[in-house]
């Protein structure tokens, strides 16, 4: 072990007093959830299912939901194997608990102090641990070593922020990274920022390319199709601070009703308020209502969780959140995943920001299934157009739908690439 990772050992043993209180306050302000808190103490009440046991993490929604296909390949394939899945976030917690398979455990990831990680390893006692993209924490990967546990980081994505940070302890990253049996980054970019630190890289995998198309609730759908009747609809999905209103700004007077469902509804009162203030009418999922003839060309927000499918398949075109953030002197968030409006065949328009999706929205654009604008006036046209020449809509969307189709053996290599790792069968 480095100095720099013995000293962070120390300090983390010397704060872990604190955390109780930490998590408790983070509680009050709803940052926690109220009833499982302790789980990222490493304490539960969950007992742990019987056999091998294959440890799965995703930080947050977009990695947990990545998860989804291998989760429902090691099902079909090792139903030996019980699976643990963790999170980071109260959000992707109660996404997972919509779509997890039922035999499937949940817990919340056990904050990085030396106790809670041994508590944590202690009752669940997993073979192999699957982290998803970035997650680095020195004493889950050194603990869960010490005990034998395989380790894999896979679909590795990696900031050049990440990087200049780890830079300046690169002997400790290269020790870190050295701890994994299998690297698979998502792209040559991380590939070649990870090996500058250190790893081994074993191939190239993005998780977020596989997938079956986002669920839906077929009576709510019924409901909601007959509430907007036939106008056109325009989805704005996942979109962040700043792009609400001004996409409703944008986006006004078009021939069509307008559906905001924002990244993180727990934002629903500040974006209901920007919309109010910039004139737009607005109905609200959240509180029952419907998207109606009343509401005129006003906004019906979409703030609910797990209803993403639901509301591209209502959708006659996507506009792509996260992308925006340059035209409105924001930082950048660096888009969302143009391949969940894509397997269903979805027209889809981004903004100039796709940062994280670079090799996945040029591939869609290239494929002539992405409209990709770099100003609000590019966006009103290419809307506009879609919206009034549906066959062109629909040719984007199966062009999108194609290339959605060929990404989706990112799960066959992942599988063939853990086999080594998982647990034997047993006899």
């Amino acid at each position: 072990m480095t100095v720099m990772l013995g000293a962070y050992r120390v300090v983390t043993s010397v704060l872990e007093p604190l955390v109780p209180r930490l998590l408790q306050m983070r509680v009050r302000q709803g940052k926690e959830d109220p009833v499982r808190w302790r789980e990222k103490l490493g304490e539960t009440t969950t007992p742990r299912p019987a056999g091998p046991l294959v440890w799965l993490h995703g930080v947050s929604v977009g990695e947990a939901l990545s998860l989804l296909p291998l989760i429902d390949r090691l099902g079909a394939e090792r139903p030996d194997l019980g699976v643990l899945v963790t999170t980071g976030t109260r959000t992707a917690a109660e996404m997972m608990a919509r779509r997890l398979p039922e035999d499937v455990v949940h817990q919340f990831a056990p904050v990085d102090t030396p106790e809670a990680v041994d508590a944590f390893l202690e009752h669940w006692r997993p073979s192999l641990a699957v982290f998803v993209e970035s997650e680095l924490w020195p004493n889950q990967l050194f603990f869960a070593r010490q005990r034998g546990v395989k380790l894999a980081l896979v679909s590795a994505r990696v900031t050049e922020k990440t990087v200049k940070g780890w830079s300046r302890f690169r002997e400790a990253a290269g020790r870190l990274l050295g701890l994994f049996d299998l690297v698979t980054p998502q792209d040559e970019v991380s590939a070649e920022r990870l090996g500058a630190l250190g790893a081994r890289i074993d191939g190239l995998i993005n998780l977020k390319l596989a997938g079956d198309p986002l669920p839906h609730d077929a009576k709510a759908f019924r409901r909601l199709s007959a509430a907007v009747g036939d106008r056109p609809v325009i989805l704005a999905a996942s979109t962040h601070e700043g792009e609400e209103a001004a996409l409703a700004r944008w986006l006004k007077d078009l021939p069509a009703l307008l559906i905001v469902a924002p990244r993180h509804p727990e934002r629903s009162a500040e974006i209901v308020g920007a919309l109010r203030a910039g004139g737009h009418a607005v109905a609200v999922r959240s509180t029952g209502a419907e998207p109606g003839a009343e509401l005129g060309d006003g906004v019906y927000l979409a703030d609910t969780l797990g209803e993403m499918g639901l509301f591209l398949r209502l959708a006659d075109v996507v506009v792509m959140g996260g992308s925006f953030a340059p035209l409105l002197g924001r930082p950048v968030v660096g888009g969302h995943n143009p391949l969940e409006p894509a397997r269903l065949s979805r027209a889809m328009v981004a903004g100039p920001d796709d940062s994280n999706w670079q090799a996945v929205t040029a591939a869609l654009v290239e494929a002539g299934g992405l409209a990709q604008v770099g100003s609000s006036d590019e966006l009103r046209a290419a809307v506009y157009r879609l919206l009034v020449e549906p066959a062109v809509a629909k040719s984007m969307g199966a062009s999108a739908q194609r290339l959605a189709r060929d990404a989706g053996a990112q799960v066959d290599r992942l599988m063939e690439a853990l086999a080594p790792l998982l647990p034997e069968r047993a006899s």
